[in-house]
Parts: C-alpha cells; sequence; structure tokens
C-alpha cells in the first residue's frame, strides 16, 4: 500500500477551499475575474467561498466586486499586497485558501489542476513554467537571479518563488503569519519559510498571460526580494549565508598574506581579512544556535 505523507502536517483536509483575490484599482477586470475563478470552481466538486480584498481603491472596484456576489472586504487606504491577503485569510471559512489575482495574468484553467495536488502537499504553487509565459524582457534577469539565489540558499530548486497563484493549507500560512509582510513580498516568504522546514510543497506549471491594466510591481521591488530571501534564509538557516560569507574574507585574506610574504610585508587588509571570517563564522554558529534553540521552544 502506497501512502501519500503531507510534510509536517500529514492530515487529509476536506476539500472545501476559499478563494482570496486582493484587488488595487482592478475595477475594470475583478469581476469578470471573480466569475471565472466561480465557473471553475463549480466544475471541481470543491465547496469553495471567494473573497475579494479592496485594498483602499480609489475607482469602483469593490462595488463591480460586489456584483458578483463574492464577500467583499473593503479598506478605506491601501495597506499592501500581503496584508490584503492575511485580511482575507482572516475571514477564510475553509481549511484550505487559494490566492489569485484581479488582473487576468493567472489562467483559472490551472486551478483544478493545483486542487488535485491538494491531499498530499501542504502548498501547491503554480509555477510559470508553461508554454505561454508573458513576463516582461525587462524583468526577466532579476526574477532569474531572485530564483537562483532562492534555491541555492534553501537547498532545492525553486524555479518561481513569487507566484500570486497558489494553494495553501491555512495553518501553513498561520504558522508562519508573524513573518509575512505585508508587501509583495508575501508569496516569497511563504514559499522560503516552507522551504525551510520541511514543508511538503509541489509546482503545477501554468501559463501567465499579460496583464490587464498597469502593473503595481516597480524596480526597487528586485531589492527588496533580495533582501527578504537573505533576511529569511539567515531566520531559518543562518550558516546558509555566514558560511560562504566567511569563507570569503578568509580567502582575500590569505591570499593577500600569501602575496604580502613574496614583498616582505604583512599589511593590515590580510589580517583584517582572516580575523573578519572568524568574527563572521562566529556570529553565524551563534545564530544557527538561536534558531535551534527557538525551534525547540
Amino acid at each position: 500500500m502506497i501512502e501519500d505523507i503531507a510534510g509536517n502536517d500529514a492530515v487529509r483536509l476536506p476539500h472545501a477551499v476559499t478563494v482570496v483575490i486582493p484587488a488595487f484599482n482592478e475595477g475594470a477586470h475583478v469581476a469578470d475575474q471573480v466569475r471565472e475563478v466561480e465557473r471553475v470552481l463549480a466544475t471541481t466538486g470543491w465547496t469553495y467561498e471567494i473573497i475579494v480584498v479592496d485594498d483602499g481603491s480609489r475607482d469602483n472596484t469593490a462595488e463591480e466586486a460586489d456584483r458578483t456576489g463574492a464577500l467583499v472586504l473593503r479598506r478605506l487606504r491601501n495597506r499592501g499586497y500581503g496584508a490584503a491577503l492575511k485580511l482575507g485569510i482572516s475571514r477564510a471559512a475553509h481549511p484550505w485558501i487559494l490566492i489569485t489575482d484581479a488582473d487576468g495574468t493567472y489562467p483559472v484553467e490551472a486551478i483544478p489542476g493545483l486542487l488535485a495536488e491538494a491531499d498530499a502537499n501542504e502548498m501547491v504553487i503554480g509555477g510559470r513554467l508553461g508554454a505561454n509565459v508573458n513576463i516582461p524582457l525587462a524583468r526577466r534577469p532579476a526574477k532569474w537571479f531572485l530564483n537562483k539565489l532562492a534555491g541555492y540558499l534553501a537547498g532545492q530548486p525553486l524555479p518561481d518563488i513569487n507566484s500570486g497563484l497558489r494553494l495553501m493549507r491555512r495553518s501553513l500560512v498561520a504558522r508562519y503569519e508573524h513573518l509575512l509582510p505585508e508587501g509583495f513580498s508575501f508569496t516569497t516568504t511563504i514559499t522560503m519559510s516552507a522551504a525551510c522546514n520541511g514543508h511538503a510543497f509541489i509546482y503545477v506549471p501554468i501559463d501567465y498571460h499579460a496583464r490587464l491594466g498597469q502593473s503595481k510591481i516597480r524596480p526597487r521591488h528586485a531589492l527588496d526580494f533580495t533582501i527578504l530571501i537573505l533576511r529569511t534564509i539567515v531566520f531559518f538557516n543562518p550558516l546558509k549565508v555566514f558560511l560562504p560569507v566567511g569563507a570569503m574574507l578568509f580567502v582575500a585574506g590569505v591570499a593577500k598574506f600569501i602575496f604580502d610574504i613574496t614583498r616582505d610585508n604583512l599589511s593590515e587588509s590580510a589580517v583584517l581579512g582572516i580575523i573578519g571570517a572568524l568574527v563572521v563564522w562566529a556570529v553565524g554558529l551563534l545564530a544557527d544556535q538561536n534558531m535551534r534553540i527557538a525551534r525547540r521552544s
């Protein structure tokens, strides 16, 4: 007999899902998106509800979403993508959470494929790896770098760390809620948290459509994502960061020391490089010890 084990939470949950759709100034598209999501969910056999979170829109997003019959949560001011998701999840009635966007980029036809992988996983990510992926050319180098960096630090391939179409156990979100930011980094953080802590998750390849309307992503977000990845890894697996940084300082210091010997002159930079490596390694070991103590408590 083959038994699927779902990571740290090997419990088969009821097939009931809450769809959370954050929306900011998406009045022209949100109603169509909600109706398409509902059309697809009606064919799956799952119990479902749809929650639209209007994150301080200045247009008719809330009114348009309300016409569909979905539950609409309305904020008076914009708090951010992650804050909208957390608000919607806090009102969820079901044990599974499906998130998607209101701008038509994620294909609703992919939803049944995500639901089909639910029982054996704690998170199912719609990886933008399909045949038709419309990611702007200017963003692709940064996206490639961030995925490679995250995969290296997490110790496993992470081909799409911030996909906004994914299915998650509500218990998984609750476990790491204190880490989840209020901005666009919500999805990156939950991906890294799951990858670094042995949770069962899988990627399902999906297409990615051209966006309807204006994108909310800005170039500065690439730096934010990089800092977030490093911060998350330092929190869960600090040696992945401190060991290589110390190694670079140590190699540089030893190389400078050897060069100085050939010149009969020992410089301060060689000594600082070696001492700096020892300090970084010591801090890394302390951080690792603190992380292990925190996990036990």
